[in-house]
């Protein structure tokens, strides 16, 4: 499954660190924030150097749909709430400023990425008041909001609410663009070494501050973030035949979908869950709700992303723990990656260089609050109902049941495995284990892979690991 972006752009390629290195800052990870942090850091004078396990926007910014909006749903009556009004207000100005960043960039460099402005509304068939609130809160932080019944959207909607002044672009244009003037290694695997500096394959790497910047912080002893966030998964499908819709939408109503336009393509998504509790049929669902709308809607392209939650809809970005000083953390960005990048960005790179950042403090990786208090008790009863419960409870069926397609934990000859049968009937049998923290697995059938409820881990059929927190693969029988 590959999304329109990776389909459309070729990415420029990296060798592997094959020496120790020594640099102002490294960066850890090579997705749309570690690579706008590196340009930042250019810009302000401070050499970086990023190291990436794989290739460069190979994990969730490849999967995004690339919305450049500070709209993110219901949240800034949320954040007033929980933060007040002057820390909400830094939350809707770093996401605003985010998107006049972009443009200046795009604009200096040259940068052909489909970039266009356009509004962003959130829609609703019953709940009025929530569109209302939100518009409330929006014009209280100094958003240009309104409230309208009438969107270019086929759809009869009770209300909406329109932020004017959004973007969209093709992500992948614009990081090959930036990538191509960073120091970057491809392929490279970092590791802790609980010393409080990173090694690569055995290579030292000298840096006076340390950016973690993977999409999931893989340093388990510091900060505790697998206990401060949970994953979720969501399904993306693109299709041609349905027009022009004028804007960005995302429904706030239970099972419906987010909207943009593409050139001549609709992308849609939604059928969000958290990792490891797939109901199935997610693209088939996405399908039929694109073509009640548009009955003439063909499918072009099928994807899937993962995003980091934390429990007050605020990413952690700054200093990674007190224990860990010169290390930074950009993480948690919920469905909203591209805007926070950016703010991500701007404010761990002010950091670095020692420059106050106005907007840094909602974001704060220390901050606590009561939501943060209840999503550490239920991520931890969650946990103990993966490492505990579910462990406990006997497979129900055997290997030789599984039907072509069908995967499973299963009994196989006494041992409790996680089986897979392939189209041509062969069983693909590991670990039901995560290696993460020992959570079990349970198996996404729309993506052939096994899933941590946990904490957010996935592996392929035969066990390699695809996505953090895990870092090692399962063991294959």
């Amino acid at each position: 499954m590959k999304s329109v972006w990776s389909k459309s752009v070729k990415m420029p390629r990296f060798e592997s660190l094959d020496k120790s290195i020594e640099t102002d800052v490294v960066i850890i990870g090579g997705g749309m924030a570690g690579l706008l942090t590196a340009h930042k850091l250019k810009e302000k004078g401070k050499d970086s150097v990023i190291l990436e396990k794989a290739e460069i926007c190979s994990g969730q910014t490849q999967n995004t749909t690339a919305k450049i909006t500070c709209q993110h749903g219901l949240i800034y009556e949320r954040l007033i709430d929980a933060f007040g009004e002057q820390k909400a207000a830094q939350y809707a100005r770093a996401n605003r400023n985010a998107i006049d960043e972009y443009e200046r960039i795009i604009v200096d460099e040259g940068i052909n990425c489909s970039f266009e402005r356009c509004p962003s509304y959130l829609y609703t068939f019953s709940d009025t008041e929530a569109i209302e609130k939100e518009f409330a809160a929006a014009r209280r932080l100094g958003i240009n909001a309104e409230i309208t019944e009438k969107i270019s959207l086929p759809l009869k909607v009770s209300k909406a609410l329109r932020f004017e002044n959004q973007a969209q672009f093709n992500p992948l244009e614009f990081a090959a663009a930036v990538a191509k003037k960073l120091k970057i290694y491809e392929n490279t695997p970092v590791v802790y070494n609980g010393k409080g500096a990173v090694t690569a394959d055995g290579r030292e790497i000298k840096a006076k501050h340390v950016v973690i910047a993977a999409h999931y912080p893989f340093i388990d002893s510091a900060g505790f973030y697998f206990l401060r966030m949970h994953q979720a998964r969501s399904y993306v499908a693109a299709f041609e035949n349905c027009g022009d819709i004028g804007g960005m939408y995302y429904g706030i109503d239970p099972k419906t979908l987010s909207f943009r336009n593409y050139g001549s393509l609709l992308i849609a998504s939604g059928c969000s869950h958290r990792t490891g509790e797939s109901e199935g049929d997610e693209f088939e669902r996405i399908k039929a709700k694109v073509k009640a709308i548009f009955p003439k809607a063909e499918e072009a392209a099928r994807w899937s992303a993962q995003d980091c939650m934390p429990p007050d809809s605020v990413p952690y970005i700054g200093r990674y723990s007190k224990k860990l000083d010169n290390f930074y953390l950009a993480t948690g960005f919920q469905k909203w990656g591209m805007t926070n990048s950016m703010a991500a960005a701007e404010i761990i790179s002010d950091m670095i260089c020692g420059t106050e950042n106005e907007n840094a403090e909602v974001f704060s990786p220390q901050r606590s609050n009561a939501a943060a208090s209840c999503e550490l008790m239920r991520n931890g009863l969650h946990s103990v109902d993966g490492l505990v419960g579910k462990k406990l409870k006997a497979p129900s069926k055997t290997a030789s049941q599984l039907k072509n397609g069908e995967g499973a934990v299963v009994n196989y000859n006494g041992k409790t495995v996680a089986a897979y049968r392939d189209e041509n009937g062969k069983i693909h049998a590991v670990s039901p284990t995560c290696t993460h923290l020992g959570c079990r697995l349970s198996f996404n059938a729309e993506l052939k892979s096994w899933d941590c409820p946990c904490h957010g881990s996935r592996f392929d059929i035969d066990g390699k690991a695809i996505d953090n927190p895990a870092l090692k693969n399962l063991e294959k029988y």
